[in-house]
């Protein structure tokens, strides 16, 4: 995930294209250790065009996603591996205090630290399919560049160093248990210029000039716990340093990547596809992986494609996550939006991730209370069902493979929610609005990839629908103190006669009246949940 966010004039530059324009791509990725699976897709934006959205995703809603890898050991939040390494940063002083050093004592430590030792899978998957999960998330490596698999490609994995264990094994394994759809994200394009910071050194103090880590060799490791293996293999820092700061692979500012270091990207997340058929395959990239210099990702996403048709009897049962997407890279995946939503409903399918905290574990976010509440979460869940969208919840896990107990009170008042409403929000589609009220009258614009959250304040007076056949479920996003009036469901816009109307989760007779320009609902005597109520409404044909 970003810490850093790119200009998104550059952005927008780099990925609006026509899709039926050839890519005039500087690195084409060796194909001949893992060849793309023949099939319906080529590896063309042409092509992926004709993906369709499976329905079990749509009916889904809702994952819980294991955010979950060595840079959680630290317990110092996100992008540890590459804050340890910015000289007088809040991560770096705790590094050196910790660790030492990271001249002498670089990420790759903080990797042989990490043991996994107290990590339960299935206990894990059950309580987030208790919580009302429909579907599974764990990533599968990150700008770290650690594989999290017995990885065939890159020597630096789970199975090898740090815990000694195959994470992403584990994970499929308790998700096929609990009947989960399994997902998988795949962040390593970026180790690139991610790990450029271990590159650097002091510019002052008794280690001025003393370079860090970045440019040890497997010749340097004479001797240590690490002899035999090559750093560059985990730094992949033998390339000269960009000259500014970039997501995007923007020329002139990124350093081009190489032939090499393309074709093990592909290679690994191959290997990765084949031997875990996930259900769901997140990119943390704008658009696809290592585009629009290498066609890496417009390989894997056709092979992706192509590889879960022919275990699916031929239909294509796969969602794949993208993010920055042009309106017509919008039909050849599932546009990904971080930390936010569209302040409108969307006619394609689509989905929101976040996080309760960080999205690696932070103790400090724990000690000061800092987690987003049930109440957040479910709020804001209701607002992208509303949206035709679906809610992918990181819950960050600690390095030794546990939740905390905050976060275990936070998914059991989820739970206690979904107890009641569920049927609300799963099997739903958006209705002819998404909803009214002062937030839905509010401009709420994205920044590049999304972050927006929180910045609009939802109150009893904003209403979300979305419907189940003849039922609609209006979703107050508070507790109400008052009468309810819902302006969209008066006979001169509904357009149909309201039938019944009921409060989920009570058997109270409610006091109602469809009224020309207004529904009205008195206050209910009994609230059954203080996250937010939600009336089921049944209506038909006016006659």
């Amino acid at each position: 995930m970003k810490r850093i966010i790119p200009s998104l004039a550059i952005a927008l530059l780099v990925i609006a294209k026509p899709l039926s324009a050839q890519e005039n791509m500087e690195v084409i990725v060796n194909t001949s250790q893992e060849p793309v699976a023949s099939g319906k897709f080529e590896p063309t934006w042409q092509s992926l065009s004709q993906y369709k959205v499976p329905e079990w995703f749509r009916n889904a809603k809702f994952g819980i996603w294991a955010h979950w890898g060595p840079q959680c050991q630290a317990e110092h939040g996100d992008w540890y591996a590459r804050g340890m390494y910015e000289e007088g940063s809040w991560q770096n002083k705790w590094h050196v205090q910790h660790y030492g050093h990271p001249s002498k004592a670089g990420f790759k430590e903080v990797i042989h630290d990490w043991k996994a030792e107290n990590w339960d899978p299935e206990k894990l998957v059950a309580l987030y399919k208790r919580v009302g999960a429909q579907y599974f998330f764990a990533m599968a490596n990150h700008h770290d560049n650690l594989d999290m698999w017995d990885s065939k490609y890159q020597e630096w994995n789970s199975v090898r160093v740090g815990p000694h264990k195959d994470i992403i094994t584990g994970w499929a394994k308790a998700a096929k248990k609990y009947k989960l759809p399994f997902g998988l994200s795949v962040h390593a394009s970026h180790a690139w210029t991610f790990y450029e910071t271990a590159q650097g050194a002091d510019t002052s103090g008794v280690y001025k000039g003393v370079p860090y880590d970045g440019k040890l060799t497997k010749a340097d490791g004479k001797g240590t716990w690490w002899e035999g293996m090559d750093p560059q293999e985990l730094y992949t820092q033998n390339h000269k340093k960009s000259s500014g700061w970039g997501w995007e692979w923007q020329k002139g500012v990124v350093t081009p990547p190489s032939q090499a270091y393309c074709d093990k990207f592909y290679n690994r997340t191959m290997d990765l596809i084949n031997k875990y058929n996930p259900d769901l395959l997140y990119f943390d990239d704008t658009a696809l992986p290592l585009y629009p210099v290498s066609d890496a990702g417009l390989k894997l996403a056709a092979h992706y494609y192509n590889h879960n048709m022919a275990t699916h009897q031929g239909k294509l049962e796969a969602v794949m996550f993208g993010k920055i997407l042009t309106d017509e890279q919008k039909k050849c995946m599932v546009w990904d939006v971080e930390r936010g939503a569209p302040d409108k409903g969307q006619e394609l399918a689509w989905q929101t991730c976040t996080c309760i905290g960080d999205w690696h574990y932070n103790r400090g976010v724990y000690d000061d209370n800092r987690y987003k509440s049930a109440a957040t979460v479910v709020r804001t869940l209701i607002d992208i069902v509303s949206k035709n969208g679906n809610l992918l919840l990181n819950i960050p896990v600690r390095g030794d493979g546990t939740i905390d107990d905050k976060e275990i009170t936070i998914l059991k008042g989820i739970a206690k929610w979904m107890d009641i409403n569920k049927e609300s929000i799963f099997d739903t589609r958006p209705w002819k609005v998404y909803g009214e009220g002062p937030s839905a009258d509010e401009k709420n614009p994205m920044k590049e990839q999304g972050f927006n959250e929180g910045k609009i304040k939802y109150t009893a007076k904003d209403i979300r629908y979305a419907q189940k056949g003849n039922v609609l479920y209006a979703s107050l996003l508070g507790v109400p103190s008052e009468e309810i009036s819902m302006k969209w469901l008066g006979k001169d816009k509904l357009k149909e006669k309201i039938t019944a109307i009921r409060l989920l989760g009570s058997k109270e007779k409610l006091v109602w009246k469809q009224n020309s320009d207004s529904l009205v609902i008195q206050k209910p005597k009994t609230i059954p949940d203080d996250i937010s109520v939600v009336f089921l409404i049944q209506k038909s044909p006016l006659r």
